[in-house]
């Protein structure tokens, strides 16, 4: 099994404004998604849906070595990271496949391979 994970873009602003009737309806295509990877023989190993951007704080080093903290995003950008899931699955393709459920109009849904360096 490799594990995957898969980074769900969003305009958080978007969101925050969008009715409570609406942010249901996009949890159940969540429950959905969930539910087809389970179906297919993939797990779900990790994930979460973020905190703003606004909320983040950025360490920056400089080149001496010195740290300084900011508030905000990293970048200023139209699309924040708002959402991952870490996925083992055996099956790549199938993995892109199932995570069709979660595309909505012209929205980008990475899917990266994890590679090492985490916790043993």
């Amino acid at each position: 099994m490799t594990s995957y994970v898969v980074l769900l873009p969003g305009d958080e602003a978007a969101w925050e404004a969008t009715p409570q009737e609406q942010k249901q309806e996009m949890y159940a295509v969540h429950a959905e998604f969930a539910k087809r990877l389970a179906e297919r023989g993939h797990k779900v190993t990790g994930g979460a849906e973020l905190a703003p951007s606004r909320e983040a704080r950025v360490l920056h080093t400089s080149e001496d070595g010195e740290h300084s903290v900011t508030q905000g995003p990293y970048a200023e950008a139209a699309e924040q990271l708002t959402g991952f899931y870490v996925i083992e699955s055996s099956d790549l393709d199938d993995l892109i496949d199932v995570c069709k459920v979660l595309g909505k109009g012209e929205r980008a849904i990475e899917i990266r391979e994890c590679r090492g360096g985490g916790p043993s």
